[in-house]
């Protein structure tokens, strides 16, 4: 973890609210839809995904393109689905807000989660500390 809490700023930030988010949001899929605890908790979700797709901008370890990379993309469709997913929600379509919802937590949460597992990335240290996947 001492890799994790010295790493440049906004790494460390990002991580935590990545975590966070991650937790939030397999509760708030287990939970009953259209409450108001679903409400605030999917308020909640949103502003930590805000926080953590335009905190990756600021993140460049992998430069595909100058300080970007093709996770950038996906912070980008994050932002912009967010939106959707919320548009949606607001205007009643909640079949296409459960879609939109469901399709970001796989895509900017596990999926990019177990991304950053990738050897030679910093969250693969932190977990595996160093140890290569063919040693273990």
């Amino acid at each position: 973890m001492d890799l994790l809490a010295t790493a440049a700023t906004p790494i460390p930030s990002h991580t935590v609210l990545a975590l966070l988010a991650m937790l939030m949001g397999g509760i708030q899929l287990a939970l009953a839809k259209g409450t108001s605890a679903h409400r605030w908790l999917g308020w909640v979700w949103v502003s930590l995904m805000t926080y953590v797709a335009i905190s990756s901008f600021f993140i460049s370890s992998i430069q595909t393109w100058r300080s970007f990379s093709p996770i950038h993309l996906l912070s980008a469709w994050t932002l912009l689905s967010l939106v959707v997913a919320v548009y949606h929600a607001r205007a009643g379509n909640i079949r296409q807000h459960q879609r939109w919802m469901v399709t970001l937590y796989v895509l900017a949460l596990v999926v990019t989660g177990l991304l950053t597992l990738w050897p030679g990335r910093l969250m693969h240290e932190t977990v595996f500390g160093g140890v290569s996947l063919s040693a273990r």
